[in-house]
């Protein structure tokens, strides 16, 4: 029976070291991370989400901003906003939550983020940065992953890695983050033939792909680390949602070594390093050395 990789608590360890340093910092250096989430339009999902980002924000010490604009809001206008937001001083980390409606161009909004406060790691600066190994922002859940492989597995070199999924937010800064920890990466997808027998090569196999329970405990190596970024609602019989992985969990609870939960395994650690981010943000924008708070 596999080991449960409980996301939850680890998160909640990580927020509360966070919120350590950040008191350290504010006494020592007079400096408070601030972080500025922009929502374009009022998708109740999205409205959920950066609700929480600014409640775990304030629990741990940073300043919160948040800017809740109407739909109608031009591309222009929205360009103005985070122009106003790279100039503010008290702000060292930018997040505009996807997506954006559709008359908004996702790529010229992420990429007027300055790089310096590109929390989430997707200015195509911090992209080339993670992909090239130097430092820079790495996207918020491949970044929850590997500390939850690393603590669990200590040293990843060597390992023969399987991604499945090929996302610019996971797949593929997973894989980049993978090859820098010496690990023998695969990146597969729906589309990969003979997916089954690639999956069973992993030693670390990332399922990102978003197809609900599409990978069986069949398709898993005995003793693998499993690592499940899937988030799909489905319906069973009786018409009660539920929230499942991309991995059939119970079938991979026999066959894998240690296994992420849906829920409760990847999705709290976004958040969390989130904040991680931010704060080295601060640091960073400051001079100022970054506590290590893995």
């Amino acid at each position: 029976m596999a080991i449960i990789i409980d996301g939850k608590v680890f998160s909640e360890s990580l927020r509360k070291k966070i919120q350590k340093v950040t008191a350290s910092l504010k006494d020592q250096q007079g400096i408070k991370p601030g972080l500025a989430a922009v929502l374009v339009g009022a998708d109740p999902a999205s409205e959920v989400y950066v609700r929480n980002k600014g409640r775990r924000a304030d629990k741990a010490g940073f300043n919160s901003f948040q800017y809740k604009l109407p739909v109608t809001t031009t591309e222009d206008e929205l360009l103005s906003l985070i122009g106003q937001l790279n100039q503010d001083s008290q702000v060292h980390g930018i997040l505009v939550q996807l997506p954006l409606p559709d008359h908004i161009a996702e790529s010229k909004v992420i990429n007027a983020i300055h790089p310096e406060k590109d929390v989430d790691g997707f200015h195509y600066e911090n992209v080339g940065r993670l992909v090239t190994g130097e430092e820079g922002y790495v996207p918020c859940t491949p970044l929850g992953c590997l500390m939850l492989l690393k603590h669990h597995l200590g040293n990843l070199s060597g390992l023969n890695a399987v991604v499945v999924g090929r996302s610019n937010i996971v797949g593929k800064p997973m894989a980049a983050l993978l090859l820098k920890e010496s690990c023998t990466v695969t990146i597969a997808h729906s589309r990969t033939r003979n997916l089954a027998d690639v999956c069973r090569r992993a030693d670390i196999l990332v399922a990102a792909v978003g197809r609900p329970e599409m990978i069986p405990g069949e398709w898993i190596k005995p003793g693998a680390t499993i690592i499940d970024v899937g988030i799909n609602r489905v319906y069973d019989a009786q018409g009660n949602k539920r929230l499942v992985g991309d991995v059939d969990f119970e079938s991979a609870l026999k066959v894998a070594g240690a296994i992420t939960p849906v829920p409760g395994g990847v999705g709290p650690m976004t958040i969390a390093c989130l904040l991680h981010n931010t704060y080295v943000a601060a640091c960073r924008l400051n001079d100022v050395p970054v506590a290590r708070i893995e």
